[in-house]
């Protein structure tokens, strides 16, 4: 009958002190935190932070209730959604997860110990065996590099959703001032159009009008009143996607303020020169497929070593009590367990290692491939809706105040009739709507540059609404 081992104390302790000298991987999830912060300032604010009692819960909504007591600027923006959205919390917690499993991957399996009590006749056999894998104890150093790689692949995992939430924050808010903006804009159309068209009817009722142009002034009138249905609704809808992403309560929602209209644009434009330098030290899709490598490298080289066989090393110990003898004996050595490698050679297993690591190998070589072209595209894009913004508010919209001061000119001297003035009207509010699209499109544009510059593109692009027509036809008088 086999019996199992007990080892004396003195080999017991040392054992256990060699493994405690070892050390443990550990994922501190508040670490994490803070070197994010640190690392993307200007996406979080440095207000990141993974909230766990009831009592860091209520600091951080006074904190909220405090930055909405005033117009939310766009890093107020980033702020409140730091301090307050609950999807930011769960990519918190989610890596959290991620990084404590990542480091429980190195720790070593447990040693185990059996305990057998076995009476034959007379005699008693009591049986202690302590065993313990030797390769996990062997590939320890590697198994620690692993898990070391695969927390930081969780970090920059954990950086680049907060920098995707962070720059949907500055996207929505642009959108939500712009569309404000461009509300205000089309009621100003509206009520142009209301005056014109009631104008148009008394004029058909005196006999200076005919009916059908009547009718091209009613109609400009009721598109008019479409679009600024439309508008409201966008800006509406703008509003919510901004309260969505941060997180606010109904409650919060009501407090929202938001300001009159979009930032002045630069005085000039950021250097090609700093964004590629920037990028280059803080690219987070290049350091996360580093890392990726890095982990899928050191977990082939563990695969090398135990596809092929398993090792167990157990210390015994036995004690035979006979009572009719009244004699004790005392048995000890050890027990070595090897897996034979007879049907698994553990060929695919070594091959699906080397593969994962190819693969990591091409990752990186296209991310750092990619980033150039894409960092190029959205410095382009920033540069193009710079200029067409420019383009407006330099030249487009002085030329079309201009044009309206000599219209009221020539109204004044009775060179053209007031549908002349009211259509000029009309037309000023087009481009002055198809200036603040502009605007809204490089501040846009300039979000997804600075997400680019870390490493998070979104697109590279001109968003939706970068060439914005800047006159439509209106009624015929």
């Amino acid at each position: 009958m086999k019996r199992l081992f007990v080892i004396p104390l003195r080999r017991g302790a040392l054992l256990t002190l060699a493994v405690a000298l070892v050390g443990c991987a550990s994922f501190d999830p508040a670490s994490v935190v803070g070197e994010i912060n640190r690392e993307a300032a200007p996406f979080t604010g440095g207000a990141l932070q993974l909230v766990q009692t009831a009592e860091q819960r209520a600091q951080r909504e006074a904190a909220v209730a405090r930055v909405l007591e005033h117009d939310l600027s766009p890093d107020d923006a980033i702020r409140v959604a730091m301090l307050n959205s609950p999807s930011i919390q769960a990519v918190l917690a989610q890596g959290w997860n991620d990084g404590a499993q990542a480091a429980q991957a190195s720790r070593l399996p447990n040693p185990r110990f059996t305990f057998e009590h076995l009476t034959v006749g007379n005699e008693l056999e009591i049986g202690r065996l302590l065993s313990f894998g030797v390769l996990d104890l062997l590939l320890y150093p590697q198994r620690y590099g692993v898990a070391l790689s695969r927390m930081e692949e969780v970090r920059q995992k954990i950086a680049a959703d907060v920098v995707d939430q962070a720059s949907a924050v500055r996207r929505a808010w642009v959108d939500a001032v712009a569309a404000r903006q461009i509300e205000e804009l089309a009621r100003r159309v509206v009520d142009s159009a209301a005056a014109s068209a009631e104008l148009a009817r008394r004029m058909q009722a005196a006999g200076n009008f005919t009916r059908l142009q009547r009718m091209a002034h009613q109609s400009y009138y009721a598109e008019a009143t479409a679009r600024l249905a439309t508008a409201q609704h966008e800006r509406i809808a703008a509003r919510e996607a901004l309260a969505r992403l941060l997180g606010l309560s109904p409650h919060q929602a009501t407090l929202l303020r938001l300001p009159e209209r979009l930032p002045d644009l630069p005085t000039a434009p950021i250097a090609p020169a700093l964004v590629t330098q920037k990028a280059l030290n803080e690219r987070i899709d290049v350091r996360l497929a580093q890392a990726d490598l890095q982990a899928s490298a050191r977990t082939e080289g563990v695969a090398l070593a135990t596809s092929v066989t398993d090792i167990e090393l157990g210390l015994r110990r036995d004690t035979v009590f006979d009572d009719q003898a009244a004699t004790q004996a005392r048995h000890q050595g050890y027990e070595i367990d090897v897996t034979l490698p007879l049907f698994d050679l553990g060929d695919q297993k070594r091959a699906a290692a080397g593969a994962r690591t190819l693969a990591a190998q091409a990752r990186l070589l296209a991310a750092t491939r990619a980033a150039n072209t894409s960092l190029r595209t959205a410095y382009s894009a920033y540069r193009t809706a710079l200029d067409v913004a420019r383009q407006y508010n330099d030249e487009i919209l002085p030329l079309r105040r201009a044009m309206s001061d000599e219209q009221q000119l020539r109204y004044n001297g009775m060179l053209i009739g007031v549908f002349d003035l009211l259509a000029d009207a009309r037309e000023q509010a087009q481009v002055a709507t198809a200036a603040i699209n502009a605007q809204r499109v490089f501040w846009l544009s300039e979000a997804d540059l600075q997400a680019n510059i870390v490493g998070r593109p979104v697109g590279g692009a001109l968003p939706n609404g970068a060439v914005a027509e800047a006159r439509s036809d209106g009624p015929v008088h």
